[in-house]
């Protein structure tokens, strides 16, 4: 069980949220976008932290599971939490596929394959624009305003 409150924001917050959004980011998170390969600003990000959802700031991955997949995509091989990234079947595009979006607001993220590093073999190919980064040791980002856990450093 996640010690982050993982309850959908309200239809007022999720229109504030989105209202926020550039016109890019709006098509990846809440059309199932993909940004273009090799150009994301979280690509070669090196810094120690926490990556986060764009759109409603749940942490999803830490930067110790970040890896170079070679793919042009940020690539993580385990979540901060598996209860933070859900998991979807997606046969767009004539392929079978497992999209992943964010369990707090159902932002597209990116998709999940089986072709990762130890200690899980899975690869979490996600799109920048999808992201928020917090260095270790600053706040997270809580735009819902929440108590516990999101009012803590990463």
């Amino acid at each position: 069980m996640s010690q982050f409150d993982l309850t959908p924001p309200s239809p007022a917050q999720r229109d504030a949220l989105i209202a926020g959004l550039s016109d890019e980011e709006q098509r990846v998170l809440l059309h199932h976008g993909t940004e273009a390969p090799f150009c994301g600003v979280f690509l070669d990000n090196k810094l120690d932290g926490v990556y986060t959802c764009r759109l409603c700031g749940l942490p999803l991955f830490r930067s110790s599971a970040k890896f170079e997949s070679g793919t042009g995509w940020p690539s993580f091989f385990a979540p901060y939490d598996p209860a933070h990234v859900r998991e979807i079947r997606d046969t767009s595009y004539g392929m079978i596929r497992t999209e992943i979006v964010c369990a707090r607001c159902d932002s597209h993220l990116g998709h999940v394959f089986p072709d990762g590093p130890p200690p899980t073999g899975e690869r979490h190919c996600l799109n920048s624009v999808s992201l928020g980064f917090t260095e270790n040791g600053q706040a997270l980002p809580n735009p819902l305003q929440r108590q516990g856990a999101e009012a803590q450093p990463a």
